[in-house]
């Protein structure tokens, strides 16, 4: 079998999927399967492992993985043989993971507001060192855990809002630059571009309408990844000098109108991927996408 006949690249929806390594001829010596983001597509994707691994390597059948999957991007799914001319045969599967919708409630019982509520125009604008500005939907990664990179600035875009709602956010900077823990409007840019200067801290807050609260989860360098909710959020490192390598910002809407604020934690990942294909070594001359 050709080299390039060991490897597929899959492109993925946004979405949750499990990748199981399924099968393999030789079940003595099976060959191994490499999971990992195409070239390029990194910062649209993370790879959630089980505690005990220590990479995104499937060493026999019945072991897996889960791809949380941002923004749409490809994944790269590569098989080796386990020793020099072993077998190359295994069966491996992505299948998609839902997460199920929630009951929309009467229009009656929670407001013309509510009932409207839509994160559709909600955009994230993160100055990423080395990329520039990069453009993120509503719980997408900007650089992020799996492609950490400095961010220097972030701006808020929602053009569809709730009406009575208000938001407002402020970034921290290491030497006290000018502008420094100032609270923005929506639509204003906070940081800095081109002068090499990190955020280390992040403040988001919302209000003036119950029922709302941010969802964020940022990454600062050496350090675990914060999660935290509720109407006002803060984000730092353990020193609060850290710069920050990672954010992903969403709006919820709660069932009831009060709201109390979480501390950041470090988030806990889901556990577990899509139907992908069957690899077949050369004695067998055959290659099929499940």
């Amino acid at each position: 079998m050709d080299e390039i006949e060991q490897q597929k690249v899959v492109s993925l929806e946004r979405g949750l999927f499990f990748v199981s390594y399924k099968n393999a001829d030789d079940r003595a010596s099976p060959p191994h399967v490499k999971v990992a983001p195409a070239q390029g597509h990194e910062g649209r994707m993370e790879l959630i492992m089980h505690p005990d691994a220590t990479g995104p390597t499937l060493w026999e059948p019945n072991s897996g993985l889960m791809v949380r999957v941002n923004t749409p991007g490809r994944l790269q799914i590569q098989v080796q043989p386990m020793k020099l001319g072993g077998s190359r045969a295994a069966i491996v599967r992505i299948e998609p993971i839902r997460a199920g919708r929630a009951p929309l409630a009467a229009e009656g019982e929670s407001g013309s507001m509510h009932a409207k509520f839509t994160m559709d125009g909600l955009k994230i604008l993160g100055h990423v060192a080395g990329r520039g500005d990069v453009v993120v939907a509503a719980n997408a990664w900007i650089a992020g855990p799996t492609a950490p990179s400095r961010i220097e600035g972030i701006a808020l875009e929602w053009q569809e809002k709730p009406a009575r709602l208000d938001i407002r956010y402020a970034v921290q900077s290491p030497i006290g630059q000018a502008g420094s823990g100032k609270m923005v409007s929506l639509g204003t840019y906070a940081g800095t571009r081109g002068r090499a200067l990190p955020i280390t801290g992040v403040v988001l807050q919302i209000s003036g309408a119950g029922g709302f609260e941010f969802v964020a989860e940022a990454t600062f360098l050496n350090a675990p990844t914060l999660r935290a909710r509720g109407k006002r959020v803060v984000l730092s490192g353990p020193t609060s000098r850290e710069p920050l390598v990672g954010i992903r910002i969403g709006v919820n809407q709660l069932a009831a109108p009060d709201n109390v604020i979480v501390p950041a934690q470090p988030s806990r990942k889901p556990v577990g991927s899509s139907r992908v294909r069957v690899f077949r070594s050369r004695a067998r001359q055959e290659s099929s996408i499940g």
